[in-house]
Order: structure tokens, then C-alpha cells, then sequence
């Protein structure tokens, strides 16, 4: 299974920010892929192909490292890309945590995994929202200028998800999001 860890804001903010971005969607560019709401999400640890035998460990030590967590306030707010503006490859939304609780959060996941057995991929942690891929590198600064101005109702994080990624089987192709385990914060 390919598997990620993230936090998904609730409804109301995934309404909200979707209703800023559709304007956006409605003027086509063939070099932008926009993410679709429901795939709104923060990755807190990617884990890539993970066997199935690895999953049961992982899960139970994902459920610790949720218990042990307070819920903790978190906003969209703000905007960037990667690998940068003039040469983005993504453009996505900054997430606001005045008490780096998703920086703790995402140190606690990824030893969890390691824990269990299971390699984290990916670079160092930047909490965002991906809005959209591009099909080549482009020099972004009009759409950064643009989400920057943005900002969500603040809300409560309350749980882990880990989530399955199956490629290819969502909408047009894209990925399909499934989520394969659920703990809320009890610290």
C-alpha cells in the first residue's frame, strides 16, 4: 500500500478555501493540475509503498503517538511552492500553528513509522495544503501573490488519518484517497 500521514482540515475549511480557489480553476491553463478538495490535506509523513504485513505496528504506533497529542489550533493562511516561486513544480497554502504542534507532531509520526519498521520518504517538513502541480517548472509569482492574500477559519486539529494512495483509480486519473486509520488527539 502506499501510505501517507497527514491531518485534513473539517469541512467548513475545505468549503471555504475551495470557494476562494474554483475562480481560479475556471480560467484553464494546460500547465496547471489543481488538487481536488477532498485530496486537501497536510502531510505529516510520507511513507511510500508500505507491505502489508508493516501496517498493524504502524497503525499502533500512530494510535500512541495520537493519543499522546493535544488537539491544537491551525489555520490557512498564506501561500508558496515548491521547489520555489521562479521554479515551481507546486503550488500550495501555507498552514498556520502559532505552536508548532504539526512540527512536533510530524517528528513524532515519522519516528512512529521508523519504529515500526516503515522508511519516510520525502525532505524536510513545510506544513502546507497542495492547491495544484504543474506539468513543467514555472515561475509562479502571481499565484502565490494571489493564495497569500487568503486566510481560513481557524480550527481545531483533532486526529491523525493514515491514508492510502491508489494512483490512478480517482477522478481523471488522479489518485484515489482512502483512509486506512483514524486516532484523535487525547493528550
Amino acid at each position: 500500500m502506499r501510505l501517507f500521514v497527514a491531518v485534513v482540515p473539517p469541512v467548513e475549511v475545505v468549503e471555504d478555501l475551495g470557494a476562494f480557489v474554483e475562480p481560479r480553476r475556471e480560467h484553464p491553463d494546460d500547465d496547471i493540475r489543481w488538487a481536488a478538495d477532498e485530496h486537501w490535506h497536510i502531510t505529516l509523513a510520507f511513507l511510500g509503498d508500505v507491505p502489508d504485513w508493516k501496517t498493524e505496528e504502524l497503525e499502533e504506533r500512530l494510535e500512541r503517538a495520537a493519543e499522546r497529542q493535544k488537539p491544537f489550533e491551525l489555520q490557512v493562511a498564506g501561500a508558496g511552492a515548491f521547489p520555489g516561486v521562479p521554479d515551481a513544480r507546486v503550488l500550495y497554502a501555507g498552514v498556520r500553528d502559532d505552536t508548532e504542534s504539526l512540527q512536533h507532531l510530524s517528528m513524532t509520526t515519522r519516528s512512529a513509522a521508523s519504529r515500526a519498521g516503515v522508511t519516510v520518504e520525502g525532505r524536510k517538513f513545510t506544513p502546507h495544503l497542495t492547491l495544484a502541480r504543474l506539468r513543467r517548472q514555472l515561475d509562479v509569482t502571481k499565484w502565490v501573490r494571489i493564495f497569500d492574500t487568503y486566510e481560513s477559519p481557524v480550527w481545531t486539529a483533532g486526529s491523525l488519518r493514515l491514508i492510502e494512495s491508489r494512483l490512478g483509480e480517482g477522478p481523471g486519473q488522479t489518485a484515489a484517497y482512502v483512509t486506512v486509520g483514524e486516532w484523535d488527539f487525547l493528550g
